[in-house]
């Protein structure tokens, strides 16, 4: 496709219609997200993820995978983390880590605490064509952080049967 512009011919880009409606799906879905965590709302989150959503956690190496476990680290989540707030919210695209295709995406900052300790980290959202979470990397710092924050969550996966506990001896 070509157009004119005082006698010159340029090459134009092929207009895609439904990059604008993807985004604009995606950043409704990452406002409903946020809202959902601030309230702690269980309920809410779950109709925001694919069926095999995969999670990439600073405290396990390989993710965890599809809606049910995801929304059991969730329930866990919300009771780990105290004074929880996003402090700032960008959108745009990214590669994602499953096929390596560019997807609409959002990254939410936060601050917490868990165990006293001070948590900055963010949430890297991946959204799916119909605007369903489908990947989600979560990071955080400081490294004492990330320790206190693998405890507690390994404690409560224990202790609702998400995650097997110590070996005894």
């Amino acid at each position: 496709m070509k157009t004119e512009t005082a006698g010159t011919t340029k090459p134009t880009e092929p207009t895609n219609l439904t990059a604008p409606t993807a985004t604009a799906t995606a950043t409704a879905t990452a406002q409903r997200f946020r809202a959902a965590v601030e309230k702690e709302d269980l309920a809410a989150l779950e109709g925001l993820f694919a069926e095999d959503v995969r999670l990439y956690s600073p405290v396990k190496f390989r993710p965890f995978e599809g809606k049910p476990m995801v929304m059991g680290l969730f329930g866990v989540l919300l009771r780990t983390f105290e004074d929880f707030r996003y402090v700032g919210e960008y959108d745009g695209t990214a590669e994602t880590s499953a096929d390596g295709s560019e997807a609409p995406s959002a990254v939410l900052a936060f601050r917490s605490t868990v165990n006293g300790k001070a948590i900055h980290g963010i949430d890297l959202l991946h959204f799916d064509e119909a605007g369903l979470i489908k990947e989600f990397t979560v990071m955080v710092r400081p490294q004492s952080a990330v320790h206190a924050l693998g405890e507690a969550v390994l404690a409560g996966l224990v202790a609702d049967g998400l995650a097997p506990g110590p070996a005894e001896n």
